[in-house]
């Protein structure tokens, strides 16, 4: 076993787990994070393993096997070779111990705090506002446009949309102080 930081090789979405199984019979250390997920088919319901990481196997080995790894059938590519672009050993551990000790791990859409988003279903449907919080639900600032007095919603990340909206730096004068305002 290698020891240090393991690669992150990006894979075709759906071909994760025939990555992981082309990587054991090349015996190269990887790991493919799984998390088992019940779903309704239209005859029975079924429990289906999924990669807790969609698109991503991670991958330790040798620098001569290099050429072996990133040739693997699926493989897009791997991330840069930078220590931001890879991942500790300590992290991979966690990952394993939270699955294996039953610990809740599951996809979370990569939604970060202050993203502008409109709710989707419900009685704020249609409102936008500013993402500032996630617990169980994700807690959304809304302000009232004609006072600017703001209060809190709670909603599942499932009903709501990131919406792009221009940064600040991008809006000329006062149109970004008005962008601003409605944030």
């Amino acid at each position: 076993m290698l020891e240090g930081r393991w690669q992150v090789l990006h894979v075709i979405t759906n071909h994760e787990k025939r990555v992981a199984q082309r990587l054991t019979v090349y015996s190269l250390e990887h790991y493919l994070p799984l998390y088992t997920e019940r779903s309704q088919w239209t005859d029975r319901v079924v429990s289906l393993e999924r990669p807790l990481f969609a698109g991503y196997v991670f991958v330790r080995f040798a620098p001569e096997a290099r050429l072996s790894v990133i040739s693997t059938p699926g493989v897009l590519r791997m991330l840069g070779e930078t220590e931001r672009d890879t991942v500790s050993e300590v992290e991979i551990a966690r990952i394993r111990e939270g699955l294996a000790s039953g610990c809740l791990l599951r996809p979370h859409p990569g939604i970060a705090m202050g993203s502008p988003v409109r709710v989707l279903r419900g009685v704020f449907e249609g409102a936008e506002g500013c993402v500032t919080d996630f617990r169980q639900q994700c807690k959304i600032v809304m302000a009232l446009s004609a006072t600017g007095q703001c209060f809190s919603l709670e909603v599942g990340l499932e009903d709501i949309e990131v919406l792009r909206r221009p940064m600040a730096n991008e809006i000329p004068g006062r149109e970004r102080q008005l962008a601003l305002s409605r944030v």
